[in-house]
Parts: C-alpha cells; structure tokens; sequence
C-alpha cells in the first residue's frame, strides 16, 4: 500500500511541472499605471506587467500564453465564457500590446479592470485579474 501511494505522489509531481504556469495558479497581471487611486490627467496611459504567463498575439494558440483585455467601466463578462467582442468598455488587446491608451473618458472617477484570457478569448484559470480605480481631473 505505502508504494501505491508513493507512486500516485511522485506521478503527480512528475505532471506538475508540465502544467502552463497560468493554468498552475502562477500567473498574474498588475495594472503598473494609472496607480490605484491616483488623480490623472487624460488621456490615460495603461500599463499591464504579467508574470507566469507569456503575453502574445492571439494567433498564438500554445499553453502557458494569453493576451491582455481591458473591462473599462465593464463588469466582467462570466468567466467560463469567451470575452466579446464589439462591446462597448471591452478591449481586446489582441496583438499582444502591453499598454493601451484611453483617450476618450471623461473627468470623474473611473475603473479599469485588465484579465489575461487565453487565444480563444476564455479568461484563464484561476482567473488573471487585476482593477484600479482612478479619478481623472
């Protein structure tokens, strides 16, 4: 009994490492600009900093990769599903950008929430995500 139990542990350690790092629970995504209750001048500057997954093009269809997508004033869409497309607020970066610039809000407060989803626009799991709120002058 102690081998069969062994064998089931070392095989799952065996696995692990070959899990994508976004699908291990590694993977995180910092909004780095506009800070978090920072008071700015418009246009705003996005600035998005991943770890533990490779931020591409969304042609590239390989694990442990994904793109960045920008929920502007946008609750996010349930997580299970495809982030649409044609949405006023959502923003797919789809080229692989790190940054983004919005040019159009308004003074006032706003809130921007930045999710990595993989090629087919699925947010990954556990979900990527990270929101600031800023106010613009």
């Amino acid at each position: 009994m102690k081998i069969g139990i062994t064998l089931l542990v070392l095989g799952t350690i065996v696995l692990l490492p070959a899990a994508a790092p976004a699908q291990a629970g590694h993977a995180k995504v910092k909004i780095a600009a506009p800070a978090n209750g920072a008071t700015v001048s418009g246009p705003v500057k996005v600035i998005l900093k991943a770890t533990g997954v490779e931020i591409v093009p969304a042609t590239v269809e390989r694990p442990g990769t994904g793109q960045h997508h920008l929920f502007v004033e946008h609750d996010l869409t349930p997580v299970e599903d495809t982030i649409p497309r044609g949405v006023t607020g959502i923003l797919h970066l789809g080229r692989g950008q790190t940054e983004f610039v919005l040019d159009s809000l308004a003074p006032g407060p706003h809130r921007v929430i930045a999710v990595v989803a993989d090629w087919k626009h699925v947010p990954l799991k556990p979900l990527v995500v990270d929101t600031v709120r800023f106010t613009i002058k």
